[in-house]
């Protein structure tokens, strides 16, 4: 139990990786700024005149402000109760793009 691998208080269940299990205000604000910032680089494409296949699969999802709070906060997960996920659970969710679910979803 001494030298160098003995338990530490984060091992024994601190507080260091703890997910809160819902979105603080902050954050949500967060995520819609995000939202924000892709719709405003994907408009600054089109606009520029390039076409190309992302371009035109990107021009047909949501909007921030046309979609519900529940694709903007929550992911589909399969493997989850009501298959919804909070985002934030979700590994490197800014990274990803999770506005379109599927259907029924």
């Amino acid at each position: 139990m001494f030298g160098a691998f003995r338990p530490s208080q984060p091992s024994l269940g601190g507080l260091l990786w703890k997910v809160p299990w819902r979105l603080s205000r902050t954050r949500k604000a967060n995520q819609r700024d995000r939202l924000k910032k892709v719709d405003s680089v994907i408009e600054a494409v089109r606009a520029s005149g390039v076409e190309c296949k992302a371009l035109t699969e990107a021009l047909q999802l949501p909007k921030e402000h046309e979609m519900p709070a529940k694709d903007k906060y929550t992911a589909f997960s399969p493997h989850s109760r009501n298959y919804r996920k909070g985002i934030h659970k979700v590994p490197k969710f800014t990274r990803i793009t999770q506005r379109v679910n599927p259907k029924g979803f």
